[in-house]
């Protein structure tokens, strides 16, 4: 039976078609596979505390409820103590109140003198624009129950995929290597370790480092006079999961609050000085130090997959970009024909060779001690 071939100018748009496709599929079956991904990953983050519980006599299946467990405490905490600051928040809400009436009282003077549009002609506009959408209220309250109701259902789905990944991995590992081959079995098994240390040490990494920066940002807004600087912390700090997005999101809210506080210009400055310092420490000291080169990703393609990852999955896949690239690396690394993909994707050798700023620095103050 002969194969068919095609010309070499026809196929870089039959791999071009392939990948429209595959876009395509992601695309359209995000609200199933985002989940899956997103439990994958969690998973792969408990596996080391399941392997110690199994390793002491712990029954899988009783590991893996225990991992879940942790798992909702942990958020359940975290959730009580951002709800605890809100309710601190909510105190203050006349005082912020009046401070964002002066602002908005302000910028209707300046429509007024700069654009001739009088402050009654302004409320008028925005009264229509409020009728108009009060017709639509009750949609809205049901468009957003039937949002909660999904998410709740979401999560429920993510705590059963997180257990079943964590309680018959060895079941998928099995499949994986029946894929694979005799031959190809015990590359495969490597694979799937490195894949899953790159996931552990990228998000245990990440984890360690929204600490520091919760410190970090807590010191520097309390020093700028920031009104619940702690919860502007936590949130500046948790939403570096989502990158470069999430910490410039998580800002611009505190630099807006501090407007509506009363600091003014000034205090809007410090925030944004506060967040620069945090940002290059964040970079050049913290990176290096706690994340590491786990994954060895080139800064063009790091940018490159967040915005792919969006644009397809949305703001999970924004989370989920940067560690499934590094997985990803890791199998074109290891496979032949793909090494090429692998090396464009990595950083290439004098980057990888090249110290942190960390180490440089710890090497100056020796030299100059000696």
């Amino acid at each position: 039976m002969m194969t068919k071939t095609y010309p070499d100018p026809l196929k870089p748009v039959l791999y071009l078609f392939l990948l429209f496709l595959i876009f395509s599929g992601l695309y359209f079956t995000a609200g199933i596979l985002v989940p899956v991904a997103l439990a994958a990953i969690i998973a792969m983050l408990l596996l080391p505390l399941s392997r110690w519980l199994e390793e002491n006599g712990v029954n899988r299946t009783v590991a893996a409820v225990i991992c879940i467990l942790v798992l909702l405490a942990a958020v359940a905490g975290f959730v009580f103590l951002l709800s605890w600051r809100v309710s601190n928040i909510q105190t203050n809400l006349n005082q912020v109140e009046e401070q964002i009436k002066k602002l908005l009282t302000g910028l209707q003077q300046t429509v007024n003198d700069k654009f001739g549009v009088s402050k009654a002609q302004q409320e008028q506009l925005i009264k229509k624009q409020g009728s108009s959408g009060a017709g639509s209220a009750a949609g809205y309250l049901a468009s957003l129950a039937t949002g909660f109701l999904g998410s709740l259902t979401t999560a429920v789905l993510m705590l059963i995929y997180v257990f079943l990944f964590i309680s018959a991995r060895r079941h998928f590992k099995r499949f994986i290597l029946k894929l694979a081959g005799d031959q190809q079995e015990e590359k495969a098994s490597m694979i799937m370790n490195e894949a899953t240390g790159v996931a552990q040490k990228y998000l245990s990494g990440l984890a360690k480092m929204i600490v520091c920066l919760w410190i970090m940002y807590g010191i520097g807004f309390s020093i700028v006079g920031v009104e619940n600087a702690f919860f502007f912390a936590i949130l500046c700090g948790t939403l570096e999961i989502i990158p470069f997005v999430g910490n410039i999101t998580g800002t611009t809210l505190t630099a807006m609050m501090a407007l509506a506080q009363g600091g003014g210009g000034s205090m809007v400055i410090q925030v944004l000085i506060t967040y620069g310092l945090v940002q290059f420490i964040q970079s050049y000291i913290l990176q290096p130090l706690v994340v590491g080169k786990d994954v060895d990703v080139n800064p063009f393609f790091t940018i490159f997959v967040l915005i792919v990852g969006e644009a397809v999955w949305g703001v999970g896949g924004m989370v989920l970009a940067i560690p499934l690239l590094g997985m990803l690396k890791i199998i074109f690394d290891h496979i032949e024909p793909l090494k090429p993909y692998g090396y464009l994707i990595g950083n290439d050798d004098e980057s990888r060779d090249q110290k942190p700023l960390w180490s440089r620095i710890k090497a100056w103050f020796k030299k100059k001690s000696n």
